[in-house]
């Protein structure tokens, strides 16, 4: 099912439900960057978005990019019917704490092997998270973690009286 409608792209933008299901995984060369309490908790110009109908792009930042002293496992897992089994990270910085603020995927399933070990970022969780010079929205809903930024229309799933789309 659809929403009722759906935002067209400009010049320059995307319509996720452009996006394919099961979802595309895509490197992108766009700077990615976490921060949270002060400190840039990961940095990279080599991550990968997965881009899946109805989502804003998830990024994936690669764990050589992260600040590790900052990331600490998180208890709980999940299992997504296209990457597998994930686990879940928290940020720690001084006495501020975000808890499950991330998640990985140590052995993705086929096609998404090259997200083994990233880490995708719930901008929600934490002070912000930017793609180029650009500050990103949080998938609302809290579950997906998609990043929404100008080049990407929507609607997005995730919202109240979405879970049917």
């Amino acid at each position: 099912m659809r929403p009722p409608s759906i935002t067209q792209p400009g010049e320059d933008q995307e319509s996720v439900w452009d996006y394919p299901r099961p979802p595309r995984l895509e490197q992108t060369s766009d700077r990615l960057r976490v921060l949270f309490a002060g400190e840039t908790i990961a940095d990279t110009t080599v991550g990968f978005r997965v881009l899946e109908t109805s989502h804003p792009p998830v990024y994936y930042i690669p764990p050589g990019d992260i600040v590790q002293r900052f990331i600490e496992e998180a208890p709980g897992s999940s299992w997504c019917e296209f990457k597998g089994h994930a686990r879940y990270w928290s940020i720690a910085v001084g006495t501020r704490r975000s808890y499950k603020a991330a998640w990985s995927y140590d052995k993705p399933t086929p096609g998404f092997e090259a997200i083994a070990g990233h880490l995708a970022f719930y901008a929600s969780h934490v002070d912000e998270c930017r793609v180029g010079d650009e500050q990103v929205q949080a998938q609302e809903g809290d579950f997906y973690g998609g990043w929404i930024t100008s080049r990407i229309v929507g609607p997005f799933k995730g919202g109240a009286g979405t879970l049917g789309w």
